[in-house]
């Protein structure tokens, strides 16, 4: 297939990449000039405007910041620009409502669209192992299939439009406070004690098993590798997470959920992220 691939920051380039490697056509556009000598290096088509990037594809992928950048790329680039009939792929991480127009708008153009978000970070973005929530119909989750797979070891389909940044934003808001439990009761089994090797070792394999003890560690020299042996450099930054929480957030107001322990995590989020938002949000276990 022949791909236009718009948005090639942290995640969008290697997963471009991958795209590469699997044997498709990519066009890339960024409006960093770095991230196209990237993207070239690797293989893709470089272009100077999305609008020419999409001109002749079969489908166009998209990776940007926020709904309102997504909306007017769709708008402006891509819905008439793109050949009738591709299938648009938006990967970026929205709120619901924008993620349903959108849809819709490329339906009725004549476009097969999915909402699909992404689980994994960085590393999974260029290892190819993402795990992509897919919203969309049947038929165009069909043809997204292909190119997710490309990218990811899991690709589900969550249900119509806008149900892939659902389960996103509730993943998550469930992530955040995990995370932060894991870090309280690190922190409190060290002040009382306890080696903080030795209860990860007793509580990773008791009833306290979550990913962010067992496969994310926020505590150095303790359990797996993680970016807290880094200096909680790399990984997932907090301030994307607190994005996600506020996503959440508005759409728990929507739904007129009840989420006392999200709204309480972006409250800490919020404080921590003011001097912190480009570190790992596993570095909140330092306000502890």
């Amino acid at each position: 297939m022949k791909i236009a691939f718009i948005g090639l920051g942290n995640m969008g380039g290697g997963m471009a990449a991958n795209l590469v490697k699997a044997g498709h056509e990519v066009n890339a556009f960024d409006l960093s000039e770095e991230a196209l000598a990237t993207a070239k290096s690797n293989g893709c088509e470089t272009f100077a405007d999305p609008g020419e990037a999409v001109q002749g594809v079969d489908g166009v992928v998209t990776m940007l910041p926020n709904g309102e950048i997504v909306k007017s790329v769709y708008e402006g680039s891509v819905i008439g620009k793109a050949p009738q009939g591709s299938v648009l792929l938006d990967c970026s991480t929205i709120d619901v409502a924008t993620a349903k127009d959108v849809s819709a708008a490329a339906e009725a153009a004549g476009y097969d669209m999915v909402d699909a978000p992404v689980s994994g970070g960085i590393a999974a973005a260029n290892g190819g192992t993402l795990t992509f929530m897919v919203g969309g119909t049947e038929k165009a989750f069909g043809r997204a299939e292909e190119v997710l797979q490309a990218m990811g070891k899991a690709v589900i389909h969550a249900g119509d439009a806008g149900a892939g940044q659902t389960a996103k934003i509730c993943n998550n808001m469930l992530l955040a406070i995990s995370m932060i439990g894991t870090a309280e009761a690190m922190k409190m089994a060290e002040r009382l004690g306890l080696d903080p090797q030795k209860f990860y070792e007793i509580s990773s394999q008791s009833s306290g098993y979550c990913w962010s003890l067992n496969a994310y560690t926020p505590m150095p020299g303790v359990g797996v590798e993680s970016p807290a042996d880094k200096d909680y450099k790399g990984g997932f930054a907090t301030g994307l997470m607190l994005k996600d929480l506020r996503l959440a957030m508005e759409a728990a107001q929507t739904a007129d959920a009840s989420t006392p322990l999200g709204a309480h995590a972006k409250e800490l989020y919020e404080q921590f992220a003011k001097d912190n938002a480009g570190l790992d949000f596993s570095a909140i276990i330092r306000t502890l």
